[in-house]
Order: C-alpha cells, then sequence, then structure tokens
C-alpha cells in the first residue's frame, strides 16, 4: 500500500488523531500538502502527510495554537524562500516551552522536597503534620545579678 497511499482509517491508527481531527486538520489548513483523492473520492494521505500530523500531535503536546501550525503548514507548502519566517515560529514556540519547562522544574524541585520531607517523617515515625508550624519555646531569659 506505500506506493497507493494510506486511507484516513489508517493515518489515524497511526497518528492516534481521531478520523474527525484529520478531516478538521485539512479543513483548517494545518497539513502541509494537499491530500490526494482516489477515483471514488477518498483521501489518500502520504508518508509525509503522516509525518507531519505526527509533527502536529508533538506540536499540540507543547501547547502549539492551531493557527501557528497553520501558518507553519502553510509556509511550508509555499515551498522554500521563507525559512526564516518558519525559524521565527519555531523559535517564539521554543522560548515559551523552555519557560514552562523552568516553571515546572521549580514546581518538581518543591514536590520532591515535600516527597522527601514525608518519607522521612513517616520513616522516623514521627507524629504531627511536619507542614504545620510547631511552636517554639520561648527563649531562656538570662539574669544577671548585680551585687
Amino acid at each position: 500500500m506505500a506506493d497507493r497511499g494510506l486511507s484516513i482509517g489508517q493515518v489515524a491508527q497511526r497518528t492516534g488523531l481521531s478520523v474527525h481531527t484529520l478531516r478538521l486538520y485539512e479543513r483548517e489548513g494545518l497539513l502541509a500538502s494537499e491530500v490526494r483523492r482516489d477515483g471514488s473520492g477518498r483521501r489518500v494521505y502520504s508518508a509525509w502527510d503522516v509525518e507531519w500530523l505526527a509533527n502536529c500531535v508533538k506540536f499540540r503536546a507543547t501547547g502549539m495554537p492551531l493557527a501557528t501550525i497553520g501558518r507553519l503548514a502553510q509556509l511550508v507548502r509555499e515551498g522554500s524562500g521563507n525559512e526564516a519566517e518558519r525559524l521565527t515560529l519555531l523559535r517564539e514556540h521554543q522560548f515559551r516551552i523552555t519557560e514552562q519547562l523552568t516553571r515546572l522544574h521549580d514546581c518538581l524541585e518543591l514536590i520532591n522536597v515535600k516527597v522527601a520531607s514525608y518519607e522521612h517523617h513517616l520513616a522516623v515515625g514521627a507524629s504531627g503534620d511536619p507542614w504545620q508550624q510547631q511552636p517554639q519555646p520561648a527563649p531562656e531569659e538570662h539574669t544577671h545579678q548585680t551585687s
């Protein structure tokens, strides 16, 4: 079937996208090439289409808006000469993902500290909530006697 292409059902299986989503992506111009049709009017996808859709799945997983994917697809369809604009789109998204990863790393560090604290708390059989402020004893007052 490699030279005849793939059906929409086969592409859905390979990409994890639903048939409905594949039709939506085509309608919204998110594919990097025109989807061919066979003699009966059924969609026939190429290996390139599947590769592009796999990229789209990853782009969406990172929160890339459909409009950005659509613009990138349009630039790819237009062919060479617009690589600088493609690069700009990807760099902007790369920057957003890097910021998101930094925030997530900070959150993970907090969770790691809390997990370690609870593991220690349970391992030593401590009582009480390890995150509640424990009252601190008042500092002892030193009185100096004068003679």
